[in-house]
């Protein structure tokens, strides 16, 4: 039996979800624990492509219980067309479950969220526009509305009815939009209601009497550490903690029920939205890498930034997330490159810095320092064992993991389940059985 978290170790969009995806033929439940509908997994499999933004990834596996935890933000409308959607492609939602304690994006949140970003102007953050970081807000304040409220049809007329109006004030006088109808909204969402009922449980309970029946956990995160509230490159984050100590809190599981922690980062380094990004390529290269690694996001379509593989924000989210392994993906979208720089250290102010800067003055003041290796100019997209790999590709990852200090457990070499290296089973193998900087494989620190 393992507990296991699997964490974007970039600022997201790393390929979590294939990695969740392949991970959740051997778990028994799989939870997603942070973040809305802002984020974004894609899954294809057998040449058909699943996109989700709120369902558990392990939601194509029939067998697997899947459940959205207390620490998200759930905005029923997208909800449910997802719903539609996975039951159109024939696949069950009936092993779904929805923690009654997460939290409701209200049209309000989505109104606000929209005018805010706009007004910000050159200061904007990058946000989906979804309502995440408003409904977080009034998580925070205490005025929010939960599942368990949504559920509660008197208790929702009462709750709404006080706080659309104190909205209305704030989008009429702010931000000069239309009032909401209070009644046109609480129809609305007690519709919502009676189509979400059957799904909505006490999560912490039944993930809990899981553990209690020692069966296999995968916690899901969304977004990446990067982009953590506390510990990204503040304020271009998200609203909620990706990192791997997000996933307690999300779900209500205590931290010594946890035994391994997952990071996934891709071959190389992007990032969506607003932001410093230090080792950001301009012009043709990145364009190539953009356009090899269909880098365009799956909740907004818009254009992912590309860059060289930063290793000093990777040893920061092993450190931060005390990783025990890494899944390496999208490794084949290098193929083509002569040669292949990463980034080991950052300099700033004439001074060599090997640590992820907490100031955000500063690391917009980063210039990164690069190793570069040669690159192997050929298809690794039918390579299935390191075996297969080219020397110089092995060689790669060899350095990543020198780097990084922790050994890599998966190589993803495409986007079909099938296209991938497993060099261990980070759920049912020994804890550090892995590639090592050596390229050795060898058990350590058996669990």
């Amino acid at each position: 039996m393992a507990n296991v978290i699997v964490i974007g170790a970039q600022w997201g969009d790393e390929g979590k979800g294939k990695i969740t995806d392949l991970l959740s033929r051997s778990a028994d439940v799989v939870v997603r624990y942070q973040g809305g509908v802002n984020a974004g997994h894609t899954i294809v499999v057998k040449g058909q492509t699943f996109k989700l933004h709120l369902i558990p990834s392990g939601i194509l596996y029939p067998d697997t219980e899947c459940i959205i935890g207390s620490g998200t933000v759930i905005d029923p409308r997208v909800l449910i067309a997802e719903l539609d959607q996975i039951e159109e492609l024939g696949i069950s939602t009936s092993n779904l479950l929805i923690a009654e304690t997460a939290h409701v994006t209200m049209p309000y949140h989505r109104l606000i969220d929209q005018a805010s970003e706009e007004r910000r102007g050159n200061h904007k953050i990058g946000t989906t526009g979804r309502g995440i970081g408003p409904t977080y807000a009034d998580k925070s304040e205490r005025t929010g509305i939960r599942m368990l409220d949504l559920m509660d049809s008197q208790g929702l007329r009462d709750q709404l009815e006080w706080t659309i109006n104190y909205k209305n004030v704030i989008l009429e006088k702010l931000y000069n939009l239309p009032p909401l109808e209070p009644q046109k909204v609480i129809d609305e969402y007690l519709g919502y209601a009676e189509r979400l009922r059957p799904y909505v449980v006490d999560a912490s309970l039944k993930i809990y009497d899981a553990i209690q029946r020692r069966r296999n956990i995968l916690f899901e995160g969304a977004q990446g550490t990067l982009l953590d509230l506390d510990h990204g490159t503040y304020p271009y984050v998200t609203s909620s903690n990706p990192v791997a100590g997000g996933a307690c809190v999300g779900t209500g599981v205590g931290p010594t029920m946890i035994d391994r922690v997952i990071g996934v980062a891709k071959a190389y380094t992007t990032r969506v939205g607003e932001g410093p990004f230090p080792t950001e390529l301009d012009g043709e290269l990145g364009e190539l890498l953009c356009s090899r690694g269909a880098e365009f996001g799956t909740t907004t379509g818009r254009k992912r930034r590309c860059g060289w593989f930063d290793a000093v924000i990777g040893r920061y989210a092993v450190r931060i997330n005390g990783l025990d392994c890494l899944a390496i993906t999208k490794l084949d979208v290098l193929d083509e490159l002569e040669e292949i720089k990463v980034c080991v250290a950052y300099e700033i102010d004439g001074e060599r810095c090997e640590h992820f800067p907490t100031s955000a003055r500063k690391f917009t003041q980063c210039r990164p320092i690069y190793k570069t290796l040669p690159g192997w100019q050929q298809s690794t997209s039918n390579c299935r064992s390191l075996d297969d790999l080219p020397r110089q590709a092995l060689d790669y990852l060899k350095f990543l993991a020198e780097l990084m200090e922790v050994p890599i457990a998966i190589v993803s070499l495409g986007a079909s389940r099938d296209q991938t290296i497993i060099v261990e089973d980070p759920i049912h193998g020994p804890k550090r059985a892995l590639l090592h900087a050596d390229g050795s494989q060898a058990s350590l620190l058996s669990a």
